[in-house]
Parts: structure tokens; C-alpha cells; sequence
């Protein structure tokens, strides 16, 4: 059969809105997705609607970084029609088929969505090649309730990340401290090389942008949407990051504005 050229050298271009931040950090501009955020925000919203929400952010967001940036191969297998029509065959490019991937639980807000990521690959990638792993992070306060640090209890890290795209699906980019702490390890501790590494958030701030860009420029950012509520007027009616020394989305202790509350909280019902 001839092939079609519908179904090759597919071009996927993410609907993303301006910024200065550089070309590593993708934040979706989308109403669908922004309307569904809003109401996750809400203080009426709970349980199980919560954990329903998480897992529809995740798995359009796996998707956009999917069809955007993981490896394709072109493919011609059989289909059914095979059996009755010569030309039963499809020809095409599709998500390369031994693309490895380890997906990162940062606990304990990372869980659901790192487990959604790891379920959605398996369904359509060489289930030997994907991976689940567990960090056991959470921030380190002072007596003012200020962010100073990350304390680390413990970690299951099941291989290598040779060849790997490197997932870390973390509902809030806050300031950046417990996710740069993770990626750090991974890049040090963790035998191999990497293909990359890759962080997938609901809301990230300049303060996390800021950091990442700083710790790991390498490291490419994928959000639903960009929080900086307590920045002056100017900030705000200007292009994401023209104001980088103003810009800030955290309130005075370090949580993201206009936000949603603890998400680790929430999602587990568990305010401790």
C-alpha cells in the first residue's frame, strides 16, 4: 500500500502563553483546563472530587509533554481489517516504542499524580521500561512558619536512569526547594545519563521558576498555570517575567497566591 503523509512527520505545537522565562518552561494557556483549576481552588471542593480532579490534570498534562516531547518512530503494523483488505495495514508515526521512563513520587502531594503518569504509560510503552520510584520529601520550617530548607526521610529508587526521561509530577512549584533537591539526586546519586528530565506541575510561581533556572537550566517545566497574585499592578499587567526582581506568587509563609491551599493536605486529609 502507498503511505499516507497525514500520518508521518506529525507536527505537535503546545498552546502555551508568552513569557521571558526561556524556552524550558511551558505554561499551558487553555480555558478548558484553567476553568477546572478554578473550581479545584474553591473551598468547597473535597473529597473525592479532589483526587478526581488531580488525576484529570495529569493525565492531559502527561499528554501535552508526551505528544511535545518524547521520541517518535515511524511504524507499520497489521490492523484487524488485515484479515479481509490488503492494504489492512497502518503506516505511521506513533511515541517510540522503547522510550524508557522513570516516574517520580516526591511524597506526599506528588503520590497520586506520579501514579497516574506511571498507570497512563504502561497502557501504551514496553511496561518493562517504565518505572516507578518514591522520594520521601517535605519542607523544613522555622518558628515563623518560613520555608528553610527540605528534610528528606527516606527514598525506594528501583534502578538506573540510563536513556530514561525523568518524570516529576508535583501538584505545587512553590519555591522550588523540594523538587530541585530531588532532581539534584537524581543527576548525582542515580547511576547513568539521563535523555532528560522533565517537571510537570498545577501551578508553579516566579520564585520557582527562579530557582529551577538557577539549579537546573537543563530541566524542562510544564504547568497549567502561573500563580503571582501578591506582585505590584505593573507586574501583573505585564508579560510573565519582565519583572523578575519584583514577580512573586508566595505569600509570607512561602505558599503559592492565589493558589489552592496545601494540596499534600487536602488530598490526603491530613492538615499535618
Amino acid at each position: 500500500m502507498s503511505k499516507d503523509m497525514q500520518h508521518v512527520n506529525l507536527n505537535y505545537e503546545l498552546a502555551e502563553i508568552e513569557h521571558k522565562y526561556g524556552d524550558k518552561i511551558h505554561i499551558i494557556s487553555n480555558p478548558y483546563w484553567q476553568s477546572l483549576l478554578a473550581k479545584f481552588s474553591t473551598p468547597d471542593m473535597n473529597q473525592p472530587l479532589l483526587n478526581n480532579y488531580i488525576k484529570r490534570f495529569y493525565s492531559y498534562l502527561l499528554s501535552e509533554v508526551i505528544a511535545f516531547t518524547f521520541p517518535t518512530e515511524e511504524i507499520s503494523w497489521d490492523t484487524r481489517m488485515k484479515e479481509f483488505h490488503k492494504d489492512g495495514t497502518f503506516e505511521g508515526d506513533v511515541i517510540r516504542q522503547g522510550t524508557k521512563v522513570v516516574c517520580v513520587d516526591i511524597a506526599r502531594a506528588g503520590m497520586l499524580p506520579t501514579y497516574v503518569c506511571y498507570d497512563e504509560l504502561n497502557y501504551f510503552l514496553a511496561p518493562e521500561n517504565i518505572r516507578q520510584d518514591h522520594f520521601f520529601l517535605n519542607r523544613k520550617i522555622n518558628e515563623s512558619e518560613e520555608v528553610v530548607g527540605v528534610s528528606v526521610s527516606g527514598s525506594k529508587i528501583g534502578g538506573d536512569k540510563e536513556g530514561a526521561i525523568v518524570l516529576f509530577p508535583d501538584p505545587m512549584g512553590a519555591t522550588g526547594g523540594s523538587i530541585s533537591y530531588a532532581i539534584n539526586h537524581y543527576k548525582k546519586e542515580v547511576s547513568g545519563k539521563a535523555l532528560k528530565f522533565i517537571a510537570m506541575h498545577v501551578i508553579v510561581t516566579p520564585e520557582y521558576i527562579k530557582r529551577m533556572k538557577k539549579d537546573h537550566p537543563d530541566v524542562e517545566v510544564y504547568a497549567l498555570r502561573l500563580d503571582r497574585g501578591p506582585s505590584p499592578a505593573k507586574v501583573l499587567s505585564s508579560m510573565p517575567g519582565t519583572y523578575p526582581d519584583v514577580e512573586t506568587g508566595l505569600n509570607e509563609k512561602q505558599y503559592i497566591v492565589p493558589g489552592v491551599g496545601g494540596v499534600g493536605e487536602i488530598l490526603n486529609n491530613s492538615f499535618v
